[in-house]
């Protein structure tokens, strides 16, 4: 069963004034846990998609790759974690119907993505144990070679195009985060564990399967590939890569998910509950 559009976004403002109002460990303990669990679905991604460019074609590397990457956001919505891209839209659309403030936006948002860069930095240093190298030695696998493909790709090649690859890498992040955030959206539609998962999993994995960018993917994806000595540097990924993906992703959640449909919604929005927070903590995404 679904509930309807205008109930959507109420729901998500109820979702945003809750997650405003965690204190500062909750934001990086949930932001953690985000982190990672998105770090999980790149890693999956990588391993599923490795090689197939050489036997089925790219577009169906890219196929795979998306299809299974959605596992780190059903896991993040599912069990309440804490997204950065996902609060760009779910705050915002709080403050628009009066339930925040800007003030806290901006603090909850500081704090989870500091939250999801340490997630996703630890998975990575998990994974230089796990399938980046073959078992008992220090020589990379194919899936380690990948990972070290993808974060070169995701930096020097922005690098190399100047102004235009900082406009793409931009553009990337705002196109990525109107997908990500609508699933959000069509994920609170349900009322059901297995129409959630639907909801959520075509808008992800249309976004990796194009190859848009997410600030938080991209925290696992780069420095894995500086891990296993990708010749890229952390500065080279903060300028060409996670500083416009990050502001890419803030203008798609903000602007073009949360403005937009609080705006189209603003004569129909209900007033909030106040019987309803736990149904709001357990669809907090």
């Amino acid at each position: 069963m679904a509930i309807k559009p205008a109930e959507i976004i109420t729901l998500a403002g109820d979702v945003g004034r809750y997650k405003a109002g965690l204190d500062v460990p909750n934001f990086l303990l949930r932001g953690f846990m985000g982190g990672m669990f998105i770090a999980m679905g790149a890693m999956l991604a990588t391993v599923c998609s490795t090689g197939l460019e050489t036997t089925l074609g790219p577009g169906f590397k890219a196929m795979i790759a998306g299809a299974v990457f959605p596992v780190g956001l059903v896991m993040i919505v599912i069990t309440g974690m804490s997204l950065f891209t996902g609060d760009t839209m779910l705050i915002p659309v709080a403050v628009f119907q009066g339930k925040t403030t800007w003030r806290k936006v901006g603090w909850a948002w500081l704090w989870v993505y500091t939250g999801n860069f340490a997630g996703s930095l630890f998975w990575a240093y998990m994974m230089l144990w796990g399938p980046f190298h073959k078992p008992g030695t220090h020589e990379l696998s194919v899936f380690g070679q990948s990972t070290v493909a993808v974060a070169q790709l995701k930096t020097l090649s922005y690098a190399a195009a100047g102004a235009a690859g900082l406009g793409s890498a931009f553009t990337k992040g705002v196109a990525c985060n109107i997908l990500v955030n609508l699933a959000i959206l069509l994920g609170m539609s349900a009322e059901h564990t297995s129409g959630k998962i639907l909801g959520i999993w075509f808008p992800i994995m249309t976004f990796v399967a194009c190859g848009f960018e997410h600030s938080v993917a991209n925290m696992y994806f780069v420095p894995a590939g500086i891990m296993l000595g990708a010749g890229v540097t952390w500065l080279q990924f903060f300028k060409w890569n996670l500083v416009p993906v990050t502001l890419g992703n803030i203008v798609g959640g903000l602007l073009f998910v949360g403005a937009v449909y609080s705006f189209c919604f603003r004569r129909e929005l209900s007033p909030s509950s106040p019987s309803r927070p736990a149904i709001v903590e357990r669809k907090a995404a």
